[in-house]
């Protein structure tokens, strides 16, 4: 079994939503909302399919959208037991970090519903390792994904001493992903979650097409090379990962 731990199944990303969740037969997928409007899509695919789980939340770059009203919706579906998560949330100073103050309080805010939840977290970091790392100390207690991971191994060295698990997803397949690749080959199996961030960051062979959660295969292919060890393993281990982390039943 494969499971794809982050994916964006968006209504507005796919016209053949129908066919691109037929594509994972028995496979799990894991959606991720960005919004108020993404998150209540992925309340509804939970709803219907039966493979499908999702997480929940307000993005870093969405907090234009961030009002008291919008995280009392969020925080009334986090009961709905195929919502296994709050995510993606966290911190992104890639186009500067003029409201950096209020990406930390929009973030520690989401932190705090997760552990009054008792929910892992899916986060999303770019350009902002050391804040990300110094406020995720403060919440060992939480089941965290450090989804997309695109730092440096000494990063990865620390957010494993604080038991987060690392998702990695089609950029291990690029050509030019030779720190990622050496991260990956240092770093023990059981710290890893299989992801795609469909529609975006199609692996290898299909960079240029719309990605989708089936090319998370290509993902545990190219782990399965890295670590030398076959990519039945490489699944297996992935997959307890994402149950134990999101309590997946």
């Amino acid at each position: 079994m494969l499971i794809d731990t982050h994916c964006h199944l968006d209504k507005n990303d796919y016209d053949n939503m129908e066919e691109i969740i037929n594509n994972m037969k028995d496979n799990i997928m894991i959606a991720s909302g960005v919004d108020l409007e993404t998150s209540l899509n992925v309340i509804n695919l939970c709803n219907k399919y039966k493979n499908i789980y999702g997480t929940i939340g307000l993005h870093p770059t969405e907090l234009d959208k961030y009002d008291l009203s919008v995280m009392k919706k969020i925080e009334e579906n986090l009961t709905n037991p195929k919502i296994v998560g709050i995510g993606e949330i966290g911190l992104d100073y890639h186009y500067g970090r003029e409201n950096e103050k209020f990406q930390k309080e929009v973030f520690i805010y989401q932190l705090e519903l997760a552990r009054k939840y008792k929910l892992p977290v899916v986060i999303h970091s770019r350009d902002a390792a050391l804040d990300t790392l110094k406020i995720l100390r403060q919440y060992k207690d939480l089941k965290i994904d450090m989804h997309c991971f695109s730092y440096s191994l000494d990063i990865a060295k620390e957010l494993i001493k604080l038991n987060v698990k690392l998702g990695i997803g089609g950029v291990l397949t690029f050509k030019n992903s030779k720190k990622l690749k050496e991260i990956v080959e240092y770093i023990d199996l059981k710290d890893i979650l299989l992801e795609t961030d469909s529609p975006y960051l199609s692996p290898e062979p299909l960079r240029g097409q719309k990605n989708q959660p089936i090319n998370v295969k290509y993902v545990s292919k190219k782990i399965a090379e890295i670590k030398n060890i076959s990519e039945e393993e490489v699944e297996k281990i992935t997959s307890l990962n994402a149950i134990s982390q999101f309590d997946l039943r």
